[in-house]
C-alpha cells in the first residue's frame, strides 16, 4: 500500500477542444499517458493525491466524465482545489455528485486532514500571483485571497494536528500554488507552516518549466514540484 502525488491532470476527456496538447510536444497523448502509467504503478491498495487543475470543466456536469474516467482508475484519489477547477462547488455538492454517479474512489480535502499510510495529509489550494504585480485597485482584494486560503490551510493543520496527537505520524502539505517559487514568497501561508513546523510541502500549477531541481528548499521546509508535465506524467511515489 503506498501514496502516491499527481498534480495539474488538465482531463478534457469529452472536450478535446480543451486539450493541453496544444501547448506542445509535451502535452501530446497526454491523457492516455496518464492512464497508461497510472496503470503501471497504481494498484487498488494505494491511494494518489491530486492537488488541484483535475479538469477543465466549468460545471460539474462538464467535469463529470473526467471525474468518472479517474475514477476507473486503481486505487483511492484524494483531490484539491486548482485555480482551474470551477467545477467545484461544495463539499456538500460533490458528495452528492459522487453518490449519484457512483464514483467511489475519490474524496475531496478541503478544510480538513487525513490519515493515510504512514502520513496525515493536509493543504489547501493555496495562492500564487506576487501582490507587487497587482494594480493598486486589485491588492486588497489579493489580500483578501490568501488570508482566505491561509485560514483555510491552517484549518486543515489543525485537524491534522489532532490526528497527530494519536499516532504520531509526520504531517505533509499538499497545495495546488508553490508558496515558494524564485522571487516570490507568500509570506501568510508560509507563516501558517513555520507555525505548524511543516517540513515537507508539494505543489504543482507551474508548467513549461523543466531544467529546475525538483525541490526547492526554504528556511528548512522542502517544496517539491509535481506538476504532471514536470514529472512526466508518472504519478510520484512518496
Amino acid at each position: 500500500m503506498a501514496l502516491f502525488v499527481i498534480s495539474d491532470l488538465h482531463l478534457a476527456t469529452a472536450d478535446l477542444n480543451k486539450s493541453m496538447e496544444v501547448f506542445g510536444n509535451r502535452w501530446k497523448d497526454y491523457i492516455q499517458r496518464i492512464k497508461n502509467n497510472w496503470l503501471k504503478v497504481v494498484t487498488d491498495e494505494d491511494t494518489v493525491i491530486i492537488p488541484g487543475d483535475i479538469s477543465w470543466g466549468l460545471a460539474a456536469e462538464d467535469a463529470l466524465p473526467d471525474l468518472l474516467w479517474l475514477d476507473s482508475l486503481p486505487g483511492q484519489k484524494i483531490i484539491l482545489k486548482g485555480n482551474h477547477d470551477f467545477w467545484w462547488t461544495t463539499l456538500t455538492k460533490l458528495e452528492k455528485l459522487f453518490e449519484e454517479n457512483d464514483i467511489t474512489t475519490i474524496t475531496p480535502l478541503q478544510n480538513h486532514a487525513k490519515e493515510i499510510e504512514n502520513y496525515i495529509i493536509a493543504g489547501s489550494r493555496g495562492w500564487f500571483t506576487d501582490r507587487s504585480m497587482q494594480p493598486d485597485d486589485e491588492k486588497a482584494e489579493y489580500d483578501k485571497i490568501v488570508n482566505r486560503e491561509a485560514i483555510r490551510l491552517e484549518m486543515s493543520l489543525k485537524e491534522a494536528m489532532a490526528l497527530r496527537e494519536k499516532s504520531n505520524k509526520e504531517i505533509i502539505v499538499f497545495m495546488h500554488f508553490p508558496a515558494v517559487w524564485s522571487e516570490f514568497k507568500c509570506e501568510p501561508i508560509l507563516a501558517v507552516l513555520k507555525k505548524y513546523e511543516i517540513k515537507t510541502c508539494y505543489f504543482g500549477h507551474i508548467h513549461g518549466v523543466y531544467s529546475v531541481p525538483e525541490t526547492i528548499t526554504y528556511e528548512g521546509i522542502s517544496f517539491k514540484m509535481i506538476s504532471a508535465d514536470f514529472i512526466d506524467f508518472i504519478p510520484r511515489i512518496i
